[in-house]
């Protein structure tokens, strides 16, 4: 009889963790050491899991930390789009727009407070407080006439410079990027699609990059390219960073170093496949020093070789998050709605 109390006591305790933890397949990995060289980490089955009931996510789309250490994710689930935790994994507050594909999430200082832009792939970019009231939002540039008519706009992402300069990122759109001042008034856009130096294959991510005390500078994705390209800030070419097999998601810069989620890898030179993400880590010379989840960094005389999944751990990372101790936020797209992983360094 106390065998059969045990089982069933053990089987509902079961039950009720796969009903709060859709990251409950992580836990046979929770003792597995991923990454390379200085950066590896230990995964944590259950930050951040909560009833799906209650606070539902179709994909987690991007976090980001505010300067009191809360984690700040992005989901594309209208009922809750903003989920913010404190950094054991306890959910503080969630709001919503009601966006049904938010997307893209950053978060700018500008001293007196904090504020969020929220970019929806319907066409929106929200700038919010963190709580979640709307401040003011970007005016499509087809209804300006930025764009022609026939333009599609499937904006992704954002960045904000030094001066105030709001950065659009169009990437599943007409592949450019559009400079706005701090007033709202458009500047210029650059980039668009093809295969050139300056030009862009899902133009899906970018960043400022300071690293270094050096003038700051565009990091922008094009995934397509598995690379990142640098601009000047007024959309000047610099140089490509090729990250070969990578499909990265979004530039974010954390002290010296350049973190990046991997949405597929690729095990031939044009073909992704499908549930092969990883995370990439390069160094201040932006030299790839670890890929957590991914196969270890090789370069051949100067040259980086091809980066694929190695551990089955991520399907699709689509963003990171580092906090003050370098521990790594992993959000996921198309991961059967699941919340994001910690990595905590080791």
């Amino acid at each position: 009889m106390n065998s059969r109390r045990k089982f069933i006591k053990d089987t509902s305790l079961i039950g009720m963790v796969m009903t709060l933890s859709p990251n409950l397949s992580l836990l046979a990995s929770q003792n597995q050491i991923l990454g390379h060289g200085d950066f590896k980490y230990q995964i944590d089955p259950t930050w951040g899991n909560l009833d799906p009931a209650k606070y539902p996510v179709i994909n987690c789309h991007e976090m980001v930390m505010d300067r009191k250490g809360r984690m700040i994710m992005l989901t594309d689930e209208a009922k809750n789009n903003v989920l913010i935790y404190d950094q054991s994994g306890k959910l503080l507050d969630n709001w919503t727009l009601g966006l049904d594909r938010a997307h893209g999430l950053s978060i700018v200082d500008e001293g007196d407070a904090e504020y969020l832009w929220v970019v929806d792939n319907g066409g929106r970019v929200v700038k919010t407080t963190l709580s979640g009231v709307v401040v003011s939002e970007v005016i499509s540039p087809i209804k300006e006439g930025i764009y022609e008519e026939k333009m599609r706009w499937v904006p992704t992402e954002t960045a904000v410079a030094p001066n105030g300069d709001l950065y659009i990122a169009d990437g599943y759109g007409s592949q450019y990027f559009l400079q706005y001042d701090k007033n709202g008034k458009f500047i210029r856009k650059f980039g668009g699609p093809g295969q050139g130096d300056s030009q862009f294959s899902t133009a899906h991510g970018i960043a400022i990059d300071q690293r270094g005390g050096k003038e700051p500078t565009l990091l922008c994705t094009s995934r397509g390219h598995n690379s990142f390209k640098r601009f000047t800030l007024d959309g000047n070419y610099i140089e490509t960073i090729f990250l070969p097999g990578a499909f990265v998601c979004r530039p974010v810069i954390h002290g010296e170093n350049l973190y990046a989620g991997v949405c597929w890898s690729r095990l031939k030179y044009l073909e992704q496949t499908d549930n092969s993400g990883f995370v990439t880590i390069l160094d201040q010379n932006n030299k790839v020093v670890s890929n957590p989840g991914g196969t270890a960094p090789e370069y051949r005389n100067g040259e980086l070789q091809l980066m694929v999944q190695k551990e089955a751990v991520f399907k699709h990372c689509h963003d990171v998050c580092i906090d003050q101790d370098e521990n790594i936020y992993v959000c996921q797209w198309n991961a059967g709605k699941t919340y994001p992983i910690k990595l905590t360094r080791v």
